[in-house]
């Protein structure tokens, strides 16, 4: 091997976040630190019962304290520090319904100060998508809400309480995911607006927050107005036209996760890597690793040396993106945990528990203990298997699957049907609406993004998210503090 390919492989591996599967650090990170590796990300796959996600994160963190280590703490539905509790912090529609961007501010302060405690310096969060699609199946309750000027002032003041922790946020998914009604999980979205009503309404949350954001994440959605070939994570025309020259970003892009449908399907894992340096990211996350040794991240190392090698991605291009990372984990990697991180932690949740309060204050109270009935709807890959719809009401508890709904008759007296996206599921959509046309007594709990059909229904609390604080509260509600 030459020193030239030495020092293109060390570059590769320099803008590469990768990741590894389960609660135990895995014997290769060390020598991937050596060779170069930009850092690692935290996912759902590195918990398991009995574990702490933030103990991990310290063991990775003491291997190399300059290298990013990224989490997607975005509170609400999306918790990896609180995944087996529920977060005892609202998310962001129910920040942006409750619209009071001191309290987003706390909240986020709260939250980056956790963060800061495991050695986390980088929050990929918040959303800053504008939720204008109510049947989004990814979106939903992780955005500020439909109106542009609302989610922008809300996310400027997220990353702003994160920074206040010295944590570094992840605005994403540029340049908007809320327009779609696919997960780009599992597919690649399509936006077929117009580049004006992108520019008047997507672009606004980030054109805000484009001054302080020290990273921008990409989304994989394709938006025929600026690229009709590619998602925005693999458009040039998106990164560099958009991002880059129109909107003058000049921190690290990067792009979620590369082994996401939308991504790679087409093109794998290595293909994605290369277009989306060509497009103009400079961080590349790979996504959970789902065996032991780093798989994805050698199929992206790998290709993005053979693009070099090959002409088809510029040796320019590569140096110019690991310079970006390099001068972020220069700017962001000496964390310290501030002085005051108990008074600000204790303040973020005590502003948790007021706005949740004032969220679910109109709800109607039980005379005596009610039955909880939870219909299990699914949920996305970016919440993952989280703690949901925990109601005491002092009554039973009732968990339902789809297929269980035929054969489950109609409950009589108090009831609190639990749900997510209540309107998704036609099955569920039907049984819920005999349900409360029967019983007068039943109230229906919608823990996702309210769709608008839900206004023709008598007795509906929305609580804009299942974190732990809001079913909690409104547990108390409903049972009127007897």
């Amino acid at each position: 091997m030459s020193d030239g390919t030495a020092d293109v492989r060390r570059l590769a591996h320099g803008v590469m976040l990768g990741a590894f599967a389960g609660p135990v650090v895995p014997d290769w990170l060390p020598t991937a630190y050596a060779q170069g590796l930009a850092g690692i990300c935290l996912y759902g796959n590195n918990m398991a019962p009995g574990s702490d996600l933030a103990d991990l994160a310290r063991s990775v963190r003491r291997l190399d304290p300059t290298a990013v280590l990224a989490l997607d703490e975005e509170g609400g539905d999306v918790t990896r520090l609180h995944a087996h509790a529920g977060s005892p912090h609202p998310g962001n529609a129910a920040l942006g319904a409750h619209d009071d961007v001191a309290a987003t501010r706390a909240v986020a302060a709260g939250i980056g100060a956790e963060l800061a405690r495991a050695g986390v310096w980088l929050d990929l969060a918040p959303s800053a998508d504008i939720n204008s699609d109510p049947r989004n199946p990814v979106i939903g309750t992780r955005s500020f809400g439909a109106d542009p000027a609302r989610v922008a002032r809300h996310t400027a003041a997220y990353v702003e309480g994160l920074a206040s922790q010295g944590v570094a946020a992840s605005v994403k998914h540029f340049p908007g995911h809320g327009d779609t009604s696919a997960d780009s999980h599992l597919g690649l979205p399509r936006v077929s607006v117009g580049a004006e009503v992108i520019r008047d309404r997507e672009l606004v949350p980030f054109i805000a927050a484009a001054d302080d954001a020290a990273t921008i994440m990409t989304s994989h959605v394709l938006l025929e107005a600026f690229d009709d070939q590619e998602p925005a994570t693999l458009s040039r025309a998106v990164l560099t036209g958009l991002l880059r020259d129109e909107l003058g970003f000049g921190g690290v892009i990067v792009t979620d996760a590369l082994d996401m449908a939308g991504a790679s399907a087409e093109h794998g894992i290595g293909g994605a890597a290369v277009l989306a340096l060509a497009a103009g990211a400079d961080l590349l996350c790979l996504g959970p690793e789902h065996i032991e040794s780093p798989g994805t991240l050698a199929l992206a190392v790998d290709a993005v040396c053979r693009a070099v090698d090959s002409g088809d991605l510029p040796l320019d291009r590569l140096t110019e993106a690991a310079k970006r990372v390099d001068a972020l984990r220069t700017t962001w990697s000496d964390l310290t945990v501030r002085d005051d991180a108990d008074d600000v932690i204790a303040a973020a949740r005590q502003a948790s528990r007021e706005i949740a309060a004032a969220l679910v204050a109109d709800a109607p109270s039980f005379a005596g203990p009610a039955t909880v009935v939870r219909i299990d709807t699914g949920t996305n890959l970016a919440v993952g298997e989280t703690r949901w719809g925990r109601l005491d009401l002092g009554g039973d508890v009732v968990d339902l699957t789809l297929e269980d709904l035929d054969r489950t008759p109609l409950l009589d007296g108090d009831v609190a049907i639990v749900v997510r996206r209540a309107t998704s599921e036609p099955r569920a959509w039907n049984w819920i609406r005999r349900q409360l046309a029967a019983n007068d007594r039943a109230v229906l709990v919608e823990l996702g993004w309210p769709d608008p059909a839900l206004d023709d229904l008598d007795h509906v609390v929305c609580t804009y998210g299942s974190a732990a604080v809001l079913t909690d509260a409104l547990a108390t509600t409903l049972r009127g503090d007897r």
